[in-house]
């Protein structure tokens, strides 16, 4: 009987435990349900580029941030990119990482106005499956310069479906790497990007490059200036809503052990633009295999 009642009294203990540990799995993970979404405005009002972009990057070195690229795609858009040790501590502790090792500000003049805004940490800690979810670089970005509104998607996206997005049924996911080519060793990958981008292959521009510490993994960004991928025949077409999506710019590849990635144009674009119609990606549905093929030219190798 002694046996049955210790029995009965550990089952009901060890139900109780796994209540409690249940309840905290479950306040532990409300901030799961949080929508996020991909840009944040910071700022809006008169200026100009030419007056505003040192400010800011001032603003950011005062916050541990380092430039480490600036790209101007087109007229009335330039965009600063930049990286920070936290940044690029966190990259290295996760597979393909290395596409989180930035962020990118965005300028944009329209009508006589300036609009100051970024790629928003809390949302591509998610979507690039990151260890951590980057609530501190965010912090840091908002105290850098400022936090007006967040924007991007009408109503935001979960956790759970960033980490395991995709835009649709049959699309593709963040694991659906492109390689665009092989080489012996990382070293070697690296100096034939280097050069290509030197060559201007494809029309291909260097933007910047970020070396993940203690790993063979470096995120490069590109600018694309011809074909039906360029930078500036994509986005007329696709940053039609306010405001403007500018820091979806520039593209990037991985250099990973020797290997040239890309993110898949299919998930790369509608990871930045979540509530883009069937109807306007199919104005643009040459420009994933466009970029792919620029960047294979960039890439090179096997």
């Amino acid at each position: 009987m002694a046996k049955k009642e210790g029995y009965f009294m550990k089952k009901t203990v060890a139900v109780i435990l796994a209540s409690v540990a249940g309840l905290f799995m479950f306040l532990g993970m409300a901030g799961a349900d949080e929508l996020l979404k991909p840009y944040i405005l910071a700022s809006s009002g008169p200026g100009t580029i030419e007056k505003k972009k040192d400010e800011v990057k001032a603003s950011l070195v005062q916050q541990g941030f380092q430039t480490v690229g600036d790209y101007a795609p087109y007229k009335g858009a330039h965009v600063i990119v930049v990286s920070s040790d936290v940044l690029r501590r966190n990259a290295a502790k996760s597979e393909f990482g290395a596409y989180g090792a930035i962020a990118r500000i965005s300028l944009t003049e329209k009508g006589g106005e300036l609009e100051v805004a970024y790629t928003n940490p809390l949302y591509y800690a998610q979507a690039y499956q990151m260890k951590d979810p980057l609530a501190d670089v965010a912090a840091s970005l908002e105290k850098a310069l400022g936090k007006k509104s967040v924007f991007g998607s009408k109503k935001g996206l979960n956790a759970a479906k960033l980490r395991s997005y995709h835009y649709m049924v049959m699309m593709p996911y963040f694991e659906d790497q492109v390689l665009l080519g092989s080489h012996s060793s990382q070293e070697e990958a690296l100096r034939a990007v280097e050069a290509n981008l030197a060559a201007r292959k494809g029309g291909a521009s260097k933007v910047f490059r970020v070396d993940l510490p203690d790993k063979k993994e470096s995120v490069i960004g590109v600018g694309i200036t011809e074909g039906e991928g360029a930078d500036k025949t994509i986005m007329p077409v696709i940053d039609i809503s306010e405001p403007k999506h500018t820091a979806h710019l520039p593209y990037e590849l991985v250099v990973s052990s020797g290997k040239v990635y890309m993110l898949h144009g299919k998930f790369r674009i509608a990871l930045d633009f979540p509530d883009l119609t069937m109807g306007t990606f199919m104005k643009i549905s040459g420009a994933p295999s466009a970029i792919e093929e620029k960047l294979k030219l960039v890439a090179g190798g096997k």
